[in-house]
This record gives C-alpha cells, sequence and structure tokens, in this order.
C-alpha cells in the first residue's frame, strides 16, 4: 500500500508554499491540493513505500503499511523522529501496543571518518580507492581460443 494521507489530520504544513512531505519524497509524488490545503499522494502506483514522507510529516498524518519483514499482517507502523532516534510504534491486530528505538546516526555528527589522505589513482579504473589501497589486482582472462 502506497503512502496515504490522513486528510484529518493533515494541515498542509501550515499553508507554505512546498510541505514536508513534497520536500522530502524521493520520487515527488507528494502534492498541495490549493483549495483545500491538503497533502497527497499523486501517483499511488509509483510509491516507494520508503516511508520519508511518513518521518516528516509533523502532524503524523501520512501512513504506509508495514513490510511483513517487521510487521505483522494487519498491524499499523508509525513512526517518531527524535534528534537522536526515530521511535517505531506497532501496533498489532490484537491491540498490543509495542515501541522499538532505534538511533538515527551510529557516529556524532562530523565524526564519520573522510579517508582524506586516501586518494584514487584512476576514476575510470575498474577498481576502488580502498582496494587500490590495498594492492588489490584483477585476473586478466585468459585467451580464447
Amino acid at each position: 500500500m502506497p503512502s496515504f494521507v490522513i486528510q484529518e489530520k493533515c494541515d498542509g504544513c501550515k499553508g507554505g508554499d512546498k510541505t514536508a512531505c513534497m520536500y522530502i519524497c524521493p520520487n515527488d509524488l507528494m502534492v498541495l491540493d490549493p483549495n483545500a490545503m491538503k497533502a497527497y499522494n499523486q501517483e499511488p502506483d509509483q510509491c516507494w513505500e520508503c516511508f520519508s514522507c511518513v518521518k516528516i510529516c509533523p502532524t503524523q498524518a501520512i501512513e504506509v503499511r508495514g513490510y511483513a519483514d517487521f510487521v505483522p499482517l494487519g498491524s499499523s507502523i508509525m513512526p517518531m523522529m527524535g534528534t537522536e532516534d526515530v521511535m517505531w510504534t506497532c501496533k498489532f491486530r490484537n491491540g498490543l501496543i509495542k515501541r522499538f528505538k532505534f538511533p538515527i546516526r551510529t557516529t556524532p555528527e562530523g565524526a564519520a571518518n573522510a579517508y582524506l589522505d586516501l586518494k584514487g589513482q584512476d576514476i575510470e579504473g575498474p577498481l576502488l580507492s580502498t582496494q587500490e589501497a590495498d594492492g588489490v589486482t584483477l585476473p586478466t582472462p585468459a585467451e580464447l581460443v
């Protein structure tokens, strides 16, 4: 099921030119109805179900079905973004609610290793710069007979 906007909850991000879901959607599917000032998915069949719009919506007005590998059939899932983590709330068919908390980053902001001293020799070459640094060589194919 693609992203679905609950019209009663959507406030059109307070009447701005571009809503948060329009900004974040990687496929540019979310649009703002200028008359109702509510967002909606203009091409539901093209939705990747990536949850980007669900996570960024300030009013939690967008829902997407959960994938079967982490949400059982008939359950609903709702992420809430925090500054340090994402809290996933899963409501099961029997009414049981479970919450899971995952960090947004695994390293402090700005602490990722940029490999400043590692430079690739040839951008057109078949090896990655880390492979070049490790001395990896590609085997040459045997001559065809």
